[in-house]
């Protein structure tokens, strides 16, 4: 799909899918046609393959050509199915447009352009249009950590007050959730590493550019939002490995309470069991064997033992 965009005001207008793409200010190249990426191509840029946006070289995610800066960085999205993936989205800024390239779905590139008049330096400019969109892409990383956050609350109020209560398997949900929420805390790392890279690729370059120097304030703003969001990521990820420690020790607690509970009947039953042998052997001279209430004082015997064999586990306060 090929969506792109108008200054309206303060913000973004689309232009209609038939409307040819020379006015647009900003195109975004979702999962893209062949004849998309002819349209786009026919403006003079070269838009890279999925292979070319999935390799790690550095050289290959950021680079300058033809006087076009080429930015990809690794952002967390949905795919096709709504699952939550990560993947390569690139950046072209050349001088008259920004073009965006991604084969999945981050949820800024839907929010931005209803609220472009509210982040970031404005869209007068492709420079202002790509810090802009960086600003809420930063954004919403920051929302992200914040769900992990308040996710870890409540599973750290339902570990710590109900953990002994708590059978396996609500203990065992509980470990998967721990590992869903870690899953996206690292997905938002690479992503703030990534866009870290990005940035400063494209502060570099700023005095070179007619407008670079007004920039300078608003790259120097990201980055000190980028490291800070870094360090939460950071602080979330050890309260993931706290959690999770904890979780696993509530549920080796309940593990052991069903071995004690086991053991515990096993020896209770287990002098009955030596009496029952006892007697239960076939030899010749066994004078219980012609007794009247020799059956019944068996039977008496086990039941002694065994009663007893409790008695003392409670007053050894093992049960």
């Amino acid at each position: 799909m090929l969506y792109a965009y108008v200054p309206d005001g303060p913000r973004l207008a689309r232009l209609a899918p038939d409307a040819g793409l020379a006015s647009a200010r900003w195109i975004d190249l979702y999962r893209p046609l062949p004849a998309q990426v002819e349209a786009v191509a026919a403006l003079g840029i070269e838009v890279p393959t999925l292979a070319d946006m999935e390799e790690i070289e550095l050289s290959n995610r950021l680079y300058r050509d033809n006087g076009m800066d080429f930015l990809t960085v690794v952002l967390p999205g949905k795919d096709v199915e709504g699952e939550q993936v990560t993947g390569p989205v690139t950046f072209i800024l050349t001088p008259d447009r920004l073009v965006t390239v991604r084969h999945h779905d981050p949820q800024p590139f839907s929010t931005y352009p209803e609220r472009a008049q509210k982040v970031g330096p404005g869209i007068t400019q492709p420079e202002h249009l790509f810090l802009s969109l960086v600003e809420e892409i930063i954004g919403r990383q920051a929302d992200l950590l914040e769900s992990v956050g308040r996710s870890l609350d409540g599973i750290g109020r339902r570990v710590y007050r109900d953990g002994q209560a708590a059978n396996a398997e609500t203990l065992q949900a509980l470990l998967m959730q721990i590992g869903r929420e870690s899953e996206l805390v690292g997905r938002v790392r690479l992503g703030l590493l990534t866009m870290e890279r990005a940035i400063s690729y494209f502060g570099q370059a700023l005095p070179e550019r007619p407008r670079g120097k007004a920039l300078t304030g608003t790259i120097k703003g990201l980055m000190r939002d980028i490291k800070a969001l870094e360090v939460h990521a950071d602080f979330l990820s050890s309260r993931v490995a706290m959690v999770t420690e904890v979780t696993l020790g509530m549920i080796n607690l309940s593990q052991n309470q069903t071995i004690k509970i086991v053991s515990v009947v096993a020896v209770v039953f287990l002098p009955p069991t030596v009496i029952a042998s006892a007697y239960g052997m076939n030899f010749a001279n066994m004078p219980e064997l012609e007794w009247t209430w020799g059956y019944p004082m068996a039977l008496g015997l086990m039941l002694a033992s065994a009663v007893g064999t409790f008695v003392f586990f409670k007053w050894r306060k093992w049960l």
